[in-house]
């Protein structure tokens, strides 16, 4: 799940709606909806993501202010691109929840481009289509938005930011999605994790610039845009294949990014240092309301991976390790809420949180269920 976290000060810092901060369920030891509802809320967190159309979930958000975006899982993507089955998927998990769950999305598939089943890649927009035509004859059509999230190797190239361009074998079934985005007003979503490009290169990638510290940065020979730090890059890489393809005009938003606090050997960076000052620098640049430098005046929508450790996910240990939370609702480690405003300056690789920072567990509602001595929502 992602979760879109809304986040209200007083004074001159106004109003400020910036971040999200994906919520997976890959573990047996999470804590129930109802106790992530409450933590979501002491957040004052508004906008969720789920990765399935879990009815717990559903029905355990009825009737308070989170909207959901729901999921449609790989699999079922052969099975509703036939108009029928798309009604009815439309019909049984997502009309009876309405308006007591503020549903407000709908993720058709995830990483789709990503894998090697091409059958997915080629069932992914019919059925985007059939599920928009059944919210279309339902009425829901205005209020529920359609899109998919795609990783960064849906890019044949990346580097410099203006020559991103989409693979070759991807180019046309990439331009009937970006078609159908177009049409229906959505935006296009791309998970981008600099950690992953400084894991394999560490010796040739800055960890500052991957980190957002100050550093000096690069700039694109064709275009002279200056870029501080490489999740900037990449999406602006997205951007400027998405143009390529003639849809200059779709916004980008960051469905996944984050860094994990533990890996295996191998895994370099993966440390709670630097997994605290990526998510506290990321936070601080989203608190500015900041665009990219290609679109400085539309801000960057960001859902952070992830809101817990999940113990049942395969892979590296680094998968298991993205958290910022135990389940048991302890911090992983303190990514703090410092530089609420513009002027402050980007930390440096330390996990300790200034005296003027103010951390998640700091800013939430005050909630029975919060141990001061745990650090402890559960």
């Amino acid at each position: 799940m992602c979760l879109m976290v809304r986040f209200t000060f007083t004074g001159w810092f106004g109003f400020i709606e910036s971040l999200g901060i994906n919520y997976g369920q890959v573990g047996n030891n999470l804590p129930p909806p109802d106790k992530v509802l409450v933590l979501l809320e002491s957040l004052r967190v508004t906008k969720t993501r789920i990765y399935d159309t879990n009815p717990d979930i559903l029905n355990t958000f009825a009737g308070s202010d989170v909207e959901l975006i729901v999921t449609v899982e790989n699999d079922m993507l052969g099975t509703l691109m036939d108009p029928q089955q798309a009604s009815q998927w439309v019909t049984t998990r997502i009309k009876p929840y309405l308006p007591a769950t503020k549903i407000t999305g709908i993720a058709v598939g995830n990483e789709v481009f990503t894998g090697d089943d091409m059958s997915l890649v080629d069932n992914l927009v019919p059925a985007m289509v059939s599920i928009q035509r059944a919210l279309v004859q339902l009425g829901l059509h205005q209020s529920i938005q359609v899109s998919t999230p795609s990783s960064l190797a849906v890019l044949a190239n990346s580097y410099p930011p203006s020559e991103g361009v989409f693979k070759p074998e991807i180019a046309t079934i990439m331009t009937q999605l970006l078609q159908f985005l177009s049409t229906t007003r959505s935006p296009f979503w791309i998970n981008a994790y600099p950690y992953f490009a400084y894991k394999d290169s560490p010796d040739k990638i800055s960890l500052d610039y991957a980190l957002f510290n100050p550093n000096s940065g690069m700039i694109d020979p064709h275009t002279n845009m200056h870029y501080d730090n490489m999740l900037y890059a990449q999406v602006d890489a997205v951007i400027f294949a998405i143009a390529r393809l003639g849809y200059g005009g779709i916004e980008v938003r960051v469905s996944e990014t984050g860094w994990p606090s533990k890996g295996d050997p191998d895994e370099v960076g993966a440390t709670p240092q630097n997994a605290a000052v990526y998510n506290r620098n990321l936070l601080r640049r989203q608190l500015r309301g900041e665009g990219t430098p290609l679109r400085p005046k539309m801000r960057l929508e960001i859902y952070l991976f992830a809101l817990f450790n999940e113990d049942m996910k395969p892979g590296p240990t680094s998968e298991r390790n993205y958290g910022l939370y135990q389940p048991d609702g302890s911090m992983a480690y303190n990514v703090g809420l410092s530089a609420l405003s513009a002027r402050t300056t980007p930390t440096s690789t330390s996990t300790t949180t200034p005296s003027s920072s103010i951390s998640l567990t700091s800013m939430a509602t005050k909630v029975s269920l919060y141990s001061h001595k745990n650090h402890c929502f559960f």
